[in-house]
């Protein structure tokens, strides 16, 4: 018996390839807030905690409350970076998550 080849009755949709660094158009134009140029580089929890704070209640754009949207933001950054972000990098982010929390009064 000669063998059938099995074919699909799918055709094959290639997808468009979706456009690069999306991620950082997501946070450069986000409707959350209006970011510091490198605010996610700075040396200090501290200061980044700042930063992302001071954005966020200067914010027009944003949807919720000031802290919702600044919390969001970082973990945001964080998610995307993913295995890429060094560890160093991390734990100063990581920080400044509980900083953030600290400053708005969410202890």
């Amino acid at each position: 018996m000669a063998e059938r080849r099995k074919t699909s009755s799918r055709k094959s949709t290639r997808r468009k390839a979706a456009p690069k660094r999306w991620s950082r158009r997501v946070t450069r134009e986000s409707d959350a807030l209006d970011l510091k140029r490198g605010v996610f580089k700075l040396t200090s929890a501290k200061k980044i905690a700042a930063s992302l704070k001071r954005s966020a209640e200067h914010s027009s754009r944003r949807k919720s409350g000031a802290y919702r949207s600044a919390l969001s933001m970082l973990t945001f950054y964080i998610n995307r970076a993913g295995k890429n972000l060094p560890k160093t990098e991390r734990d100063r982010l990581e920080r400044a998550k509980a900083e953030l929390k600290r400053q708005f009064g969410r202890q």
